[in-house]
């Protein structure tokens, strides 16, 4: 027997020595602020616990070194150190989704045991065997550094209560739910539990392109603990799902050829998941091994391997054009020609998939962390042939997602096993199978040439592009109409030739993911725009600010910009680029709404249930953006409800039909159907207390029906309904290295700047490790690697000083107009980069990312 302390309680533990504290905590203890973000791997930190009071992994701490030890969890800080890390973690903006919060916050507390008062550089050095995607670090330094004063009684130490008032709009207001959020106090779909609940695991492809001989369950079914095995044969409905295209198989049968190695053959429900787990590898399957079609460029040659037979590998070609481009080419005194590369990256959101699906009258309950709701509902109750109004959704505010959970992955297999044995079930994702199952970003190659004339100003872009969105279609084909889309970057050019691919392999699916194909294209039109000032002598400022985009000038696509605010993020960069010795400098551009022809609404209702509870009801996914806080803000400032008795939910069992959270959309589209709901619950306060209200729900809606498709023909085309601009600059050290990143945004309206600056340092974060360090490389469409470590995630003393700008030029469409700013805050961040090292060094990079880390 082994015997210890947990959080000042004795507690004994004869079981298994080998078992991980980890395994034991989640799974025994239930105590859940200690997280599983790297399946035992050690590399993210999301499960730091004190022990004897020093940091410890409790993925890799084994049951048997815990002898008489001391193990403090964040359930058990004391009490004075608990309030104050948390409120200051709110208070400073350090919790984004929160996932690695309650890890970093044991980080610090093992810190402040042994460093009561640490310098900044002492704090980062800390916190930096843990992994946040979310925020980019700056402010968890800034919230430890904060509450370290405080606890040391320093002077300034304590930061000011948030009035009631600050929760308008514009200003500074904690993100909703933080500091449970921070102590790991609100459930993420993992940490639920319900009584019966079993356990259920996937049997994956053994190979990416495979005809299905036999499968041989036989050796599962006697394993311990197993409840049942499903296959393909026991979906009652559709067998396949897809965002746009109808093509991805829950589970392939017998006879079926699998397509990447996600594919999902079998699944075993059990009474633990290590049980189900067990079994599930038990599951013999007999193949006929094919060749695999894994090079975009030979998928894309008429007489290749069709990787969906009867269906030609290119999924959709999308291209636009105007004037005569190689006239205009021709003539340009000088034209910059390359063909650039960018790589696949995975999302590497710390909290992997989980599900978890119950019988509900006669109906399925499901809990998702999914990035739609109703998209989830609709898939889920087309698998099952059920109506949609038999399954309820509800939204779990989830660790993370950057466009990586919108596909869905278990909650369909959940639901299935569920509904077949009428008792809750739940479906885990370890990083392994994670990594295989969810679409990446897009690997595209770009063939393109830009001219100029003799002064710098742009004549004519020519641009071949060719995405891999490997073995499902995803929602591929909109990832490079937005290439297409933003291929002339922030510039206006009068002629233009651009061509986008979208091809199948039997790769890892590509997706959605933060900037949606612009970071791939800004990275190419950017490199050209510095080669013509080497080439012409130009002002790489001054070259830029003579070609931008503004107010009545025309995209690419036609659009007729109104709201721009590029030359102010350029004036705003201006001094600082021009004075550093080495530096880069790039601008973007970044659609708000997925627009292309397809409709952008939301609905939300506000019910009033006293004067001391409110609940607003809308569609759109949690995922550490800050939605819900933006509801709060919203409604507060249109109606003056006090920010702290309102509630929000995402449940379809409100009947709010809402699409993906995509495309930087859901604060334009919430907030005007929040504005529009409020505008009643106002005039209705006139005559009366919010007493006298209970009982009332106001709803509100927002349609956005007017967008068109790229190419379409339209006097005056308008591809998105908004759109953001910004101008990044990277400066460089003697030693070539990032010391600065200035990166100025035009946000229409800054809504919460606090949040603003939190989503711009986190895109940062993520715009440097693609630019320089992150990769998933494929052989053979099997990844070289699956080890988390491997996928280049910078850490806290990877990253350089962070400036961020607020530019405020008002949008007309968006809500006291704001524009998106969730995606583009990468979206200049790697072509700045490679300006910067290409000033550096003078060698042009035309490959990402530049650089691997050490």
């Amino acid at each position: 027997m082994i015997t210890y302390t947990l959080n000042g309680v004795p507690g004994s533990f004869e079981g298994d020595p080998e078992e991980s504290l980890l395994d034991h905590l989640r799974i025994e203890s239930r105590i859940t602020s200690a997280k599983d973000g790297c399946s035992g791997q050690g590399v993210c930190g999301a499960c730091t616990v004190v022990i004897d009071g020093r940091a410890r992994l409790a993925c890799r701490t084994k049951m048997r070194s815990l002898e008489g030890t001391e193990i403090i969890t964040a359930e058990g800080l004391p009490k004075r150190f608990r309030e104050v890390i948390s409120r200051h973690f709110a208070q400073k903006g350090a919790v984004q989704c929160g996932f690695c919060s309650p890890g970093m916050i044991m980080r610090a507390k093992a810190l402040h045991n042994a460093n009561p008062s640490p310098s900044r550089a002492e704090i980062i050095k800390a916190v930096s065997p843990n992994l946040c995607r979310c925020t980019g670090y700056v402010k968890i330094v800034d919230a430890i550094a904060s509450a370290f004063a405080e606890l040391n009684g320093e002077p300034d130490g304590k930061p000011e209560s948030i009035p009631v008032a600050s929760a308008a709009v514009g200003e500074h207001y904690p993100k909703y739910m933080a500091t449970d959020t921070a102590l790991g106090a609100r459930d993420f779909v993992d940490d639920m539990h319900f009584d019966g609940m079993v356990q259920g695991a996937l049997r994956f492809s053994d190979h990416p392109r495979a005809t299905v001989v036999k499968i041989d369950t036989s050796e599962a079914l006697k394993a311990e603990g197993v409840i049942r095995i499903f296959t393909a044969a026991d979906i009652p409905g559709e067998h396949k799902t897809g965002l746009i295209f109808r093509d991805w198989p829950l589970m392939l049968a017998e006879g079926d050829t699998t397509h990447c190695l996600g594919d999902v053959l079998a699944g075993v429900v059990a009474e633990t998941e290590a049980m189900a787990r067990a079994a599930a590898r038990l599951i013999k399957i007999d193949y006929r091994v094919l060749d695999p079609v894994t090079d975009m460029h030979e998928a894309a040659r008429p007489d290749s391997i069709e990787v969906h037979n009867g269906r030609s590998n290119v999924l959709e070609t999308c291209s636009i054009s105007s004037g005569d481009v190689k006239q205009e080419l021709a003539r340009a005194a000088w034209v910059s020609t390359g063909i650039y590369e960018t790589q696949r990256i995975e999302h590497a959101f710390l909290e992997t998939e989980t599900a978890i699906a119950m019988p509900e009258n006669d109906g399925i309950r499901l809990y998702s962390q999914g990035q739609g709701a109703y998209v989830d509902r609709k898939a889920v109750s087309e698998i099952l042939g059920l109506p949609e109004e038999k399954v309820r959704v509800i939204q779990v505010q989830n660790g993370g997602g950057f466009g990586g959970k919108e596909d869905i992955t278990v909650q369909g297999h959940a639901s299935l096993f569920a509904w077949h044995l009428k008792r809750p079930v739940r479906v885990h994702l370890n990083r392994d199978e994670s990594i295989i199952m969810h679409p990446k970003r897009h690997p595209v190659w770009m063939e393109i040439s830009l001219g100029c004339d003799s002064k710098g100003k742009f004549t004519a872009l020519k641009l071949n592009a060719l995405g891999d969105t490997g073995a499902y279609a995803s929602v591929g084909t909109k990832v490079m109409e937005r290439v297409v889309g933003h291929a002339t970057g922030a510039y206006s050019v009068p002629a233009v030739d651009i061509r986008a691919v979208t091809v199948y392999t039997n790769n890892i699916p590509s997706g959605a993911m933060r900037g949606f194909g612009v970071p791939q294209v800004t990275f190419a039109v950017e490199s050209c725009i510095d080669e013509l000032c080497r080439m012409g002598g130009f002002n790489r400022w001054q070259i830029r600010w003579d070609n931008a985009l503004e107010d009545g000038k025309r995209t690419a696509t036609g659009q007729i910009l109104r709201g721009v605010g590029l030359k102010k993020t350029l004036l705003a960069v201006r001094d600082a680029f021009t004075a550093a010795k080495f530096a880069g400098i790039a601008c973007g551009i970044k659609n708000t709404g997925v627009g292309n022809g397809l409709t952008d609404d939301s609905e939300v209702s506000v019910e009033i249930i006293s004067d001391k509870k409110v609940i607003i009801s809308h569609g759109w996914s949690e995922m550490g953006q800050g939605i819900h806080t933006m509801a709060v803000q919203i409604l507060h400032h249109e109606t003056g409800i006090n920010p702290e008795i309102i509630e929000v939910k995402v449940d379809t069992a409100a009947g709010l039909p809402t699409g993906m959270t995509t495309s930087s959309r859901a604060t334009a589209l919430m907030g005007n159907a929040l504005i529009n709901a409020s505008a009643r619950i106002s005039e209705d306060l006139k005559q009366g207390s919010l007493q006298q209200l209970a009982g009332r729900i106001y709803r509100g809606r927002y349609v956005c029906d007017w967008t068109c498709k790229p190419g379409e023909k339209s006097d005056d085309p308008a591809i998105h309904f908004a759109y953001g601009y910004a101008t990044q600059v990277a400066i460089l050290g003697d030693d070539g290295s990032v010391r600065k990143i200035i990166a100025a945004h035009d946000a229409g309206k800054i809504m919460n700047r606090m949040l603003f600056e939190g989503q711009i340092e986190g895109a940062v974060h993520m715009g440097m490790g693609y630019a320089l360090t992150e990769e998933l490389p494929l052989e053979n469409g099997r990844p070289v690697s699956l080890m988390f470590n491997d996928l280049g995630i910078l850490r806290a003393d990877d990253m350089p000083e962070i400036e961020v700008i607020g530019i405020e030029e008002r949008d007309p469409v968006g809500p006291y107009g704001a524009k998106g700013i969730g995606e583009i805050g990468m979206v200049p961040t790697a072509a700045a980069i490679a300006n910067a090292f290409c000033a550096y060094d003078r060698i042009r990079r035309t490959k990402l990312p530049l650089r691997r880390k050490k």
